[in-house]
């Protein structure tokens, strides 16, 4: 005669059948459902992608006040990295470099549409390539998002008056293959 299973044994059943079926519930990143307020500083600071497109050179036209984006870079900019060569004394020793705060990054129009400042403050998700969300600080560079290979001097390098020779469009875009994401292997 088969045995009746004991009570202990089906709940046990059933609760191991829902925890199968249940939703898990992961962590959801810091960045999603919180203020641009209430980062930490590690927080913020991570929010950098290391693109390197706020530390080139704009241009702001006197009659009309449009930002133009050149592909000089600050003194500080290194090219390679897409990071900045003395980011603790760089307001000290760049006398226009600016502090990013969530009341800024609200109303820089300069800022690049790729920036997860900006992103963030839009309301809207870091892309796939964001280190963040991808797990590498190369993401950035594989999708064409960073300055790498696109500086063309150092401010230092150049006469002022030759600025507007270096003008560029390519700041203000999203390029193609940032758009999709590779295909995983």
């Amino acid at each position: 005669m088969p045995r009746q299973p004991s009570q202990t044994n089906t709940q046990g059943s059933q609760a191991r059948g829902q925890a199968r079926n249940a939703p898990i519930d992961e962590p959801q990143p810091f960045w999603k459902g919180k203020a641009l307020e209430a980062f930490t500083q590690p927080e913020w600071e991570s929010l950098c992608d290391g693109c390197g497109r706020c530390c080139l050179v704009k241009l702001e036209d006197e009659d009309t006040g449009e930002i133009h984006f050149t592909d000089l870079g600050c003194k500080l900019l290194d090219g390679e990295t897409c990071r900045c060569s003395d980011y603790r004394r760089r307001r000290q020793r760049v006398r226009d470099c600016l502090k990013l705060t969530p009341e800024s990054v609200r109303s820089l129009p300069w800022l690049p549409p790729t920036c997860a400042y900006r992103v963030l403050a839009e309301g809207r998700n870091l892309a796939w390539w964001h280190p963040l969300v991808s797990g590498t600080p190369d993401s950035v560079h594989d999708a064409g998002i960073s300055v790498r290979g696109r500086v063309a001097a150092l401010e230092t390098e150049v006469k002022l008056d030759d600025y507007p020779d270096y003008i560029v469009s390519w700041p203000k875009k999203v390029p193609k293959a940032a758009k999709v994401p590779p295909r995983k292997r």
